[in-house]
């Protein structure tokens, strides 16, 4: 049987740069908190524990990013781990949220499906330009409200409070998927001003 020849697999492979950073430690370990926290929250934990692991889980969000530039290693695997971990945590979260019934399915429905067709996108752009795209700063904006908007289902916050928020999450989590479509069609088809419109963008300089 003839040898199966990988070296058209290898050249479809898109490195990812170095992988063991700092930064991307950081990632994991939001990764790896989103379980216990989801389980505490699922479980009705105690209230410390759970605002100890979310406080835990918003540092390494927020230092990643950062200690990537000051350490000058920003790379593709940080563009990957960063937003996934940002991802599962709330979608975790949010889903221990609904089995308690402190948040509607539908919004869980929407949230994860938002998610799932960003991903995509992202995998189906790396896979036909060779490239690894940041997250946009509206997605961060979008995702800072989401945290807000579990944190007062989580705190069992007064009913119009946590209606403000969840309908603002909505329209930011609608808006920055809208441009999360325009930027794949752009890249899809290899439109020249996309590169400077991401170049401009906030996002380069806010994700690992």
């Amino acid at each position: 049987m003839p040898a199966q020849d990988t070296t058209g697999m290898k050249g479809r492979l898109l490195p990812l740069g170095r992988f063991w950073t700092i930064p991307n430690t950081l990632s994991l370990l939001r990764l790896v908190l989103a379980f216990p926290l989801a389980y505490l929250v699922l479980t009705h934990g105690p209230l410390r524990w759970v605002l100890t692991l979310a406080l835990l889980a918003i540092v390494t969000d927020w230092f990643d990013g950062r200690v990537a530039r000051w350490s000058h290693t920003v790379s593709d695997w940080g563009k990957v781990l960063d937003p996934l971990a940002d991802k599962v945590t709330a979608g975790l979260v949010s889903m221990a949220l609904v089995m308690r019934g402190d948040l509607p399915l539908w919004f869980f429905a929407f949230v994860v499906l938002r998610d799932a067709l960003i991903v995509l996108g992202g995998a189906l752009l790396a896979h036909r330009t060779r490239r690894v795209y940041m997250s946009l700063w509206s997605g961060k904006v979008a995702v800072t409200v989401l945290a807000l908007t579990i944190l007062a289902a989580l705190l069992e916050a007064d009913p119009p409070v946590f209606r403000v928020l969840l309908w603002s999450s909505v329209v930011l989590l609608s808006y920055s998927f809208l441009r999360y479509v325009i930027r794949f069609v752009r890249a899809w088809y290899g439109q020249p001003e996309l590169k400077r419109s991401v170049l401009s963008d906030p996002a380069v300089t806010s994700s690992t």
